[in-house]
């Protein structure tokens, strides 16, 4: 019998600096034939167009596929394994397959998934690897134990006791075989320690914790782990439990109403750092936890992508514009009760 095709989980919250870290993984490939199965959250596939600008040979555009009807871990059969069925029917089949999970999404279900008759005997998870911001956790942001967090949940009876913030970040670091924390580069040497040692004793045992920045890392550090993390879900429990007790029902349920998104479209700006900074003071205003897109620069053939995570504006040219419309579209996640008219006003000045 073949040998399985290994699969890698990026996991992660969102504006953790996955994209930014399969973008490196590309570039390095070392001809390594990369397929990648995106899970996109809001109305604009921002993360498939970035990735499908990297122009690496090892990965074409055919490579890509982009899951857009919901979260991932919510529609397992109906479009997650229907589409790895199709990925793995193809004559020239990938090396490796890369799953980049929406940051709302559980990965226990997702890896749970592998186990499908339709692929186990095809395809086996390599390794889940969770991506935290070092300095967002580090400060507190998507910890737990967050007590401004939690005293601003607690304050609507309407919702739960726990934050959906904290208990998806612990299913996240309780399903991971590795952790990197990423944009350790803004963290003290005394801050990065500290936060390691934490994660690690947050951890199982044996899961490695490394530091990255930008989402650098060596492709055989991230690839090749050869877990088979699907055969040990017992250890990866979730902490976000699930009202049923069907073992066989992967289409398991939380509640994605506590997010929302949607997207802002505007002309032609004219200086990108300075509407950075206003990204930037729109983000601090609004408590926005993560803005991306693509923005029309002018005078610029190149198209300006975007992507921002708190006070934190990464911005740089990736590819002509081409035949497609010269405008800016930003997608805008976070919290449920965010107030979209402003927030548009406010990106449009």
């Amino acid at each position: 019998m073949a040998a399985k095709i290994p699969a890698t989980v990026v996991t992660g919250f969102l504006g953790a600096g996955k994209t930014t870290l399969i973008r490196h993984m590309l570039a390095n490939a070392g001809g390594k034939r990369i397929a990648l199965i995106i899970n996109e959250f809001g109305d604009l596939g921002v993360d498939g167009d970035i990735l499908k600008g990297c122009g690496d040979e090892t990965c074409t555009e055919d490579d890509i596929m982009e899951l857009s009807n919901g979260c991932i871990c919510c529609t397992v059969a109906e479009d997650f394994v229907p589409t790895m069925q199709k990925l793995l029917e193809r004559d020239n089949k990938p090396d490796h397959i890369v799953i980049e999970t929406s940051g709302l999404a559980l990965p226990q279900p997702l890896v749970r998934a592998f186990n499908w008759p339709e692929i186990s005997t095809k395809v086996t998870v390599d390794g889940v690897i969770t991506v935290v911001d070092g300095k967002a956790v580090d400060e507190g942001r998507f910890a737990h134990n967050v007590a401004a967090v939690d005293a601003q949940r607690k304050l609507d009876e309407n919702l739960d006791h726990e934050t959906p913030l904290s208990e998806l970040f612990e299913d996240q670091i309780a399903c991971a075989d590795m952790i990197v924390v990423n944009k350790a580069d803004l963290l003290g040497e005394d801050h990065a320690d500290a936060l390691v040692a934490k994660l690690k004793g947050e951890a199982r045992g044996g899961v490695q914790v490394v530091r990255a920045s930008m989402g650098v890392l060596p492709i055989d550090v991230l690839l090749g782990q050869g877990i088979g993390s699907e055969g040990d879900m017992d250890a990866r429990s979730e902490v976000h439990h699930h009202h049923h007790d069907d073992e066989d029902d992967d289409h398991l349920h939380h509640d994605h109403d506590e997010f929302e998104s949607f997207v802002v479209t505007r002309g032609e700006i004219k200086d990108p750092k300075a509407f950075a900074r206003q990204i930037a003071e729109v983000i601090r205003a609004h408590d926005i936890l993560r803005l991306k897109g693509f923005v029309a620069v002018e005078g610029k053939p190149m198209r300006l992508t975007v992507q921002a995570v708190g006070p934190r504006v990464d911005h740089y040219f990736d590819q002509p514009f081409g035949t497609a419309p010269r405008d800016t579209r930003l997608v805008v996640i976070g919290e449920a009760g965010l107030d979209r008219l402003s927030i548009e006003t406010a990106l449009s000045a």
